[in-house]
């Protein structure tokens, strides 16, 4: 599949509050002391199985998830608190297949070619789940760098896999691999989010903001670990 016109967007959030929302078997993972949780909205394309064609209609929507980092066997990766999509299909799929908390939404993307902005809209509309919307516009600015050992924005990105559980209370491990991100550093206004707020969680404060240039991505089925 195909990443492209993603906001890294974090905010740092008290421990405590963020571990309570994670289950048995997964470790909160910190930078410094501190927790960090992420919405990311981006555009996926060209999904499709390993030597399959794309499907049009199918392989191209838009996403944003609302994240956190823990660690499991010393292994670090993501976790997901909530993944929006665009395409019912593939939020279906995604439920039943990777334990991911994928939920319906309604979503657009516009880009200002003059400037290069990026404005991101998506409202949840899925049954029987909270509402959470997000409406902001963010561009990249400065010049393209690779994240170096030890930042934090090497920590915050730096993720090749993800976690998820059964209803049973099962941790699953799923693989990504992917060539190291190209980021800039961003300029966003992020005019209504309230992603955070199934989850107690505060994004009034100023985030901090990556912007991710278009990258390719390998993935593979979540096992139990």
């Amino acid at each position: 599949m195909r990443w492209s016109k993603l906001l890294f967007a974090h905010w740092r959030v008290e421990p405590d509050l963020v571990r309570r929302h994670l289950p048995q078997g997964l470790e909160l993972d910190t930078y410094q002391g501190s927790a960090w949780v992420g919405v990311v909205p981006f555009l996926m394309s060209d999904v499709a199985p390993r030597g399959c064609p794309a499907v049009p209609g199918l392989s191209r929507f838009l996403e944003l998830n609302v994240r956190t980092y823990v660690t499991r066997d010393g292994k670090p990766g993501v976790w997901f608190f909530s993944l929006d999509a665009a395409n019912a299909i593939a939020v279906r799929a995604a439920r039943a297949t990777f334990n991911l908390p994928y939920m319906d939404a309604k979503m657009s993307l516009a880009q200002n070619t003059a400037s290069a902005t990026i404005q991101y809209e998506s409202r949840r509309t899925h049954r029987n789940e909270p509402t959470a919307n997000f409406c902001g516009n963010y561009k990249a600015k400065g010049e393209p760098f690779h994240a170096q050992p030890e930042t934090l924005e090497h920590w915050l990105t730096a993720r090749y896999c993800l976690y998820s559980a059964n209803r049973k209370g099962d941790i699953f491990r799923g693989e990504i691999d992917h060539p190291p991100w190209t980021l800039r550093n961003s300029e966003s206004e992020i005019k209504h989010n309230t992603m955070g707020d199934p989850f107690g969680f505060d994004f009034t404060a100023t985030p901090h903001l990556l912007y991710a240039e278009a990258i390719r991505v390998q993935a593979w089925w979540a096992a139990r670990c």
